[in-house]
């Protein structure tokens, strides 16, 4: 199996444990701030305004361009309160189609860029691992423990 195909699994199989992790939680359960001042609703908005902003990203580096000027992305803390602002007035079941929408548009982002530029040490490998695999496995894991906790 080559790399690309590798990220791409290990992004849909993380994708599919965060879902998981989210399903069944009604408006109360989405709701509920248990993460600082976020909870599920914020997790989800920050991901999908995170695949937003890095699709087209991702687009640039599979014509071989840079992915973004240095530096646009450095406060983090800004981009992610602005991400779960920009989504405070959406309804639950939008903001979950839209991580799906956004989930696909990345993927389908990934499988244009080389192979190269996912290998180890590519210019890639790190974004989509910090927007796709590893992105979902530090959430889902948060929920996780969040939803042990209170039996949700």
């Amino acid at each position: 199996m080559d790399t690309r195909q590798a990220m791409i699994q290990s992004a849909e199989r993380e994708y599919a444990n965060l879902r998981a992790a989210v399903h069944g939680l009604d408006e109360a359960g989405m709701t509920e701030v248990w993460l600082g001042t976020w909870g599920v609703r914020q997790i989800v908005a920050h991901i999908a305004g995170w695949h937003r902003e890095m699709v087209p990203a991702l687009e640039r580096m599979a014509r071989g361009e840079p992915p973004y000027a240095d530096g646009t992305y450095d406060d983090f803390d800004r981009w992610n309160a602005r991400f779960v602002d920009e989504r405070k007035d959406a309804a639950d079941p939008d903001l979950l189609r839209e991580l799906e929408g956004s989930h696909r548009a990345f993927v389908q982002a990934v499988g244009r860029l080389a192979e190269s530029a996912l290998a180890e040490g590519g210019a890639a490998r790190g974004l989509v691992d910090g927007i796709g695999a590893g992105h979902y496995r530090e959430h889902t894991a948060q929920i996780a423990e969040w939803r042990g906790r209170t039996t949700r």
